[in-house]
């Protein structure tokens, strides 16, 4: 009588070693040699140097650059590794806020982004995006609308024509993919690099 163990060792083996080795490799080796750029993180290079990548967002604070949505990520507080800290897009720990909509803290720091908001752009509606998280904490992207709202801000902290600065958000607008899938949205830190180079011209 043969032993039943062996063929099931046998087919154990074969399948970790073609869908656990085999078939990532060749999918890796694949990926990156159709799309070099996507398969090594769509890295953004400025000067020899990496400066981010176009699919994880960046806290950008200064009056002078456009402001991406609000981040729940968060780190390790370095004084006391049981607490943690907020840290804005932090790759290393994506995730929501985990706060409903019945809670306290969520309605104040959102109210304290509205009135925010509205002190910089008297008159106009706030874009939702502008004080909701997105669910994985490091959505690079914010709708044109949000983007435009803070045009006038960006404007005159540069000291550049509100018109220019608006036909520079236009230029930058990405659409639905294959023209169905999606809604426009606008890369924050591709439209801050273009900036950059706006005011360097």
């Amino acid at each position: 009588m043969s032993n039943p163990l062996r063929p099931a060792l046998v087919l154990l083996i074969a399948l970790t070693a073609v869908t656990g080795l085999a078939y990532p490799l060749a999918m890796t080796g694949l990926a990156g040699a159709i799309f070099p750029a996507k398969a090594s993180g769509s890295l953004i290079e400025r000067d020899g140097r990496i400066i981010g990548s176009h699919l994880i967002g960046q806290s950008f604070t200064g009056a002078g650059y456009f402001h991406g949505r609000p981040s729940a990520t968060s780190a390790a507080d370095p004084a006391d590794a049981t607490k943690t800290v907020p840290a804005p897009y932090n790759a290393a720990n994506s995730s929501g806020s985990n706060l409903g909509p019945t809670s306290a803290a969520l309605a104040e720091r959102v109210k304290g982004d509205l009135d925010t908001l509205k002190a910089e752009n008297p008159g106009q509606p706030v874009p939702v995006d502008l004080v909701t998280t997105s669910g994985s904490g490091l959505d690079p992207h914010i709708a044109p609308e949000s983007a435009l709202f803070q045009v006038p801000r960006v404007a005159k902290a540069r000291n550049l024509p509100e018109d220019r600065v608006r036909g520079l958000v236009a230029a930058q607008v990405e659409g639905r993919l294959l023209g169905i899938l999606g809604e426009p949205r606008v890369n924050v830190l591709a439209l801050n690099l273009a900036l950059d180079d706006l005011r360097s011209q």
